[in-house]
């Protein structure tokens, strides 16, 4: 009996605004399964940078965890990022949304000089030492770059955001809707998504790509 690949997905909280973006989540989770492999969702236990009311799109006066918020996407079956080890699994893969750029690291504020979330910095350290792949959605290329460093990876189309990844030392490649770039060298694999002006189609095709190349490499 073949045994299943397994996969670690991290999300960054619920919500586009504030945390992991849901359709992109959702539809990494069953590409996964789609494609005969297993997941374990982690999230950090931190505190998330701030909530959005996402009907009015303005910031409310609330505190909330990353690791809680995260929970709701994965109905409670979810773990502390403290607790993975590359060791346990064949990929890890990071789906977007603002709580990439807000909660697992500081580039939505501070561009290519941002911070990036302790317990995410090992993970993806520890996954990239141990020569397994990477795959990474939306905005959360740029904090690949930013842990890694020279690697080639897309974000789309964005001038800005581009040039913050160029600004961390590594190498952006414009893509459009579902197209994923592969830096074969470091096991790193990256679509848009959302960071193009997408339908829920085009991010299920995205996911779709990015994870079928993630799990080739695996």
């Amino acid at each position: 009996m073949t045994t299943k690949k397994q996969t670690a997905v991290i999300l960054s909280g619920c919500g586009v605004y504030d945390g992991a973006e849901i359709h992109e989540s959702v539809l990494t989770l069953l590409a996964i399964a789609k494609q005969g492999a297993d997941y374990t969702i982690f999230a950090p236990d931190v505190e998330q940078y701030h909530v959005i009311n996402h009907l009015k799109g303005e910031p409310v006066n609330e505190k909330r965890n990353v690791l809680v918020e995260s929970a709701r996407i994965a109905r409670g079956a979810i773990k502390p990022l403290s607790e993975y080890k590359a060791a346990d699994f064949d990929a890890l893969i990071l789906p977007g949304g603002f709580g990439a750029a807000k909660n697992l690291s500081s580039v939505a504020f501070e561009g290519p000089n941002c911070s990036v979330e302790a317990e995410t910095e090992r993970a993806v350290k520890e996954t990239h030492a141990a020569n397994k792949p990477i795959g990474a959605l939306c905005i959360s290329p740029a904090v690949i770059a930013k842990i890694l460093g020279e690697v080639t990876v897309t974000i789309g189309t964005d001038e800005g955001t581009a040039q913050a990844i160029e600004n961390m030392g590594a190498n952006h490649m414009t893509t459009n809707h579902g197209e994923v770039i592969i830096d074969e060298a470091n096991k790193i694999a990256t679509t848009p998504c959302y960071m193009l002006d997408a339908n829920i189609i085009q991010i299920a095709e995205g996911a779709d790509n990015v994870v079928k190349a993630v799990l080739e490499m695996a």
